[in-house]
């Protein structure tokens, strides 16, 4: 548990930061019993999934800062929710689009620009493809591969972890650790590609559904969740973040991305519920469900 040789300006600092998580999940609650009375059936449960992202990894992190031996896992239950919420923010664009069969029909003749990030950006000379079910159906493929894999691989982990063959952020070749790393980036790469074509070709569509904000806060969380957290943590196991008894330059390191993180959630969860929760006009029906939704009211 805790060292209890925390001073003051520790504990203060420590019960500023419980608040904070504390505050976030009841925004977090409020938000999700809003999202239920006011929003569709089929949208409900995907964008509660979206807005518990930054909440989810604010009480995780607030678990590993209070209890530092259970970093491993609370870092592993964040990065598992977080690879089920990519997955899920590609959903929510198709279901803002009026679902697959209403997007087929507005893009019947439209082309998907492949070459984009993070893994084609400079492959310009990519063609573009088609939109048809089975593009559609192998995006969708590209976040559930990542949703479904990252948590065997995770399990995988933590058994090699009891057994002695897994040490978290050890660098050498002949531990398990950078060979599962290395498939997690490779995997996560191919995982936020769907989506970074997805939001490409539908951005314009749906800026009245906020859809520029909302996939800027998913990549913040994405960035500082990933991003800054293997930057902390090269630094302090190149002890460029110095050790401080009887804290270990890897356990100050582990210190600071916690802290951080509880801070940066707890600002994306402020703004998710300013983003998420305005009115939204409804798209206009394609040019052909306009017209056969004009000649079923004349019918009778």
């Amino acid at each position: 548990s805790l060292s209890a040789g925390l001073d003051l300006p520790g504990r203060f600092l420590f019960a500023i930061l419980t608040l904070m998580t504390l505050i976030a999940n009841l925004v977090f609650i409020e938000e999700a019993v809003y999202i239920y009375r006011k929003f569709p059936s089929s949208k409900r449960s995907i964008i509660i999934w979206i807005n518990a992202a930054a909440p989810v990894i604010a009480t995780t992190s607030c678990i590993g800062m209070w209890v530092p031996r259970s970093t491993m896992f609370t870092d592993f239950t964040a990065a598992i929710f977080f690879a089920i919420v990519i997955h899920k923010f590609l959903l929510m664009m198709i279901k803002e689009c009026g679902g697959q069969k209403l997007l087929l029909r507005r893009f019947e003749n439209g082309r998907f620009k492949i070459s984009t990030g993070p893994c084609c950006c400079c492959c310009l000379c990519l063609p573009r493809v088609r939109i048809t079910r089975r593009t559609l159906f192998w995006l969708k493929l590209g976040t559930f591969q990542f949703a479904f894999l990252r948590p065997v691989l995770m399990f995988l982990s933590i058994v090699l972890w009891t057994n002695g063959n897994y040490t978290l952020y050890s660098l050498s070749p002949k531990g398990a650790a950078i060979w599962i790393g290395c498939v997690i980036g490779v995997l996560t790469i191919i995982a936020l590609w769907p989506v970074g074509i997805m939001f490409r070709h539908v951005r314009t569509l749906l800026t009245s559904k906020k859809i520029i904000p909302k996939f800027a806060l998913y990549q913040f969380i994405l960035i500082l969740n990933h991003l800054q957290a293997a930057i902390i943590n090269i630094l302090a196991m190149q002890r460029i973040i110095p050790c401080a008894p009887p804290l270990s330059s890897s356990a100050r390191g582990a210190y600071m991305t916690q802290q951080l993180l509880i801070m940066e959630m707890f600002l994306i969860t402020l703004i998710s519920r300013v983003v998420y929760r305005r009115k939204y006009d409804d798209l206009e029906p394609p040019e052909g469900m306009a017209e056969e939704a004009g000649d079923n009211k004349q019918t009778p």
